[in-house]
């Protein structure tokens, strides 16, 4: 691996979850090396990680995210790790029969032929179509939604926290109808997600630990897939015993090559569809009310024009871009301008710099509703793009819909806070004050 190398603080910037709270000094970065070091390499400076190609520009993001042949998922970590979470990782799952350095067995862990027979499972199910079907029922949940958060402002006398209100319950309880976990476990199962994705957050992984070692945090992160997983077999024997018509059965009876799904393979299922089809979703709805309740004048615009509402959406989930990196690991060698990855080499997609590149975004940092041509990299590209991406986007749609209905004026009123986080991020706190009716 040779090439660019990134200085030590730039290469903490990328690697330290920290700066990802901070957000605009870590866009000063991603500007700074794409204009100078578009693909750079990356040597943690204690020298915990393996090193990896860090690629900041738009175009290298979707080239890679579309060829799959090329840059695969399986080999090593999907979402970077120390080399002791990996080895830890390899250890666990040899125990079950699978050696492999991602503890879970979802499907951005995957590459073909495995990867495309078990996301026709529920790919249908997840499409414009079936979603009509569910269409009404997440209406009338935006709607209570809604209702219960202008209520909670009192007719605009206290400040209302939009994340634990709105933004995590809301498509917490969309996800969770869909797979059939009762209500009564919904709590338990935002839990376990912020365990597993914000476990570098003292506040999501309810550690109390402001400074955690690698070490910790692999340790709540496995925690919580374990929890995860017991919970989601106990799940699929129900269903198997009493079918019924949500993605939980099709999961508990799920059939490939005239084979049942194994159980490490089915666990993963789950966690994906119910950890990140809310989490992701709740960090663009966070991102979005914050740019409103930032932007007076585009609030008051897509208020009076609600044809604006899928622009919302579709620019808060390229502006938040909730899933930060996906790593991938080459096949052969590949050249990137002056830049050649080796085969074996280990890269970063950061979505967080591709979807801030001005080649691509005009004025990438600021919010715009009316952004035409949004081709965003937020959900992914090629075989691995996200499979809720209709989902995400109807519920947000509906919710905002409902929200605009409802709400005259919205203004911060107080300091907001990002997740410590380098995988999922986006908004823990987000303090308002609205006038609504």
């Amino acid at each position: 691996m040779t090439g660019p190398v990134a200085s030590p603080a730039d290469a903490e910037a990328v690697l330290d979850p920290k700066h990802y709270a901070a957000w605009d000094p870590l866009l000063d970065v991603f500007d700074r090396l794409r204009a100078d070091t578009p693909v750079v390499r990356i040597e943690s400076p204690g020298g915990e990680f393996d090193p990896f190609w860090l690629l900041t520009r738009y175009d290298d993001a979707m080239r890679v995210s579309k060829d799959n042949a090329h840059f695969l998922n399986a080999p090593r970590a999907t979402v970077f790790t120390t080399k002791e979470g990996e080895a830890l990782a390899r250890d666990v799952t040899a125990k079950q029969g699978d050696e492999s350095p991602n503890l879970v067995s979802s499907l951005v862990a995957l590459d073909a032929p495995k990867h495309p027979k078990l996301r026709r499972l529920t790919q249908d199910w997840f499409m414009p179509k079936n979603l009509r079907n569910i269409e009404a029922a997440i209406r009338e949940l935006a709607v209570k939604t809604a209702d219960r958060f202008v209520a909670a402002s009192n007719g605009g006398e206290d400040i209302v926290d939009f994340v634990p209100l709105v933004a995590a319950p809301y498509p917490l309880h969309v996800v969770m109808q869909i797979l059939g976990v009762p209500e009564e476990d919904e709590a338990k199962m935002l839990f376990l997600t912020q365990q597993m994705f914000g476990g570098q957050d003292e506040d999501l992984s309810k550690s109390g630990m402001a400074q955690m070692t690698p070490e910790i945090i692999s340790q709540i992160v496995f925690g919580a897939v374990a929890e995860f997983e017991t919970y989601f077999e106990g799940l699929a024997a129900q269903r198997r015993a009493n079918p019924t018509d949500d993605v939980a059965t099709i999961l508990a009876t799920a059939m490939v090559d005239g084979e049942p799904i194994t159980a490490r393979d089915r666990a993963g299922y789950y966690i994906i569809v119910a950890a990140a089809g809310h989490d992701t979703t709740s960090a663009s709805t966070a991102g979005a009310m914050l740019a409103l309740a930032q932007d007076p004048q585009q609030f008051a615009r897509v208020k009076a024009d609600r044809s604006l509402v899928p622009g919302i959406v579709e620019e808060a989930i390229r502006w938040t871009s909730p899933v930060q990196h996906f790593m991938r690991t080459a096949t052969e060698d590949a050249a990137f301008g002056d830049v050649t990855i080796k085969a074996g080499d280990w890269l970063m997609i950061n979505y967080v710099a591709a979807n801030h590149d001005p080649a691509q975004f005009e004025n990438p940092r600021k919010f715009d509703a009316a952004r035409e041509a949004n081709r965003h990299l937020a959900f992914g590209a090629g075989a691995h793009q996200c499979l809720g991406l209709h989902l995400a986007r109807l519920e947000m749609r509906l919710l905002f819909e409902a929200l605009l209905d409802r709400i005259d004026s919205v203004e911060l009123a107080g300091e907001y806070k990002r997740a410590k986080s380098t995988f999922v991020g986006g908004l823990k706190t987000l303090p308002l004050r609205i006038t609504g009716h």
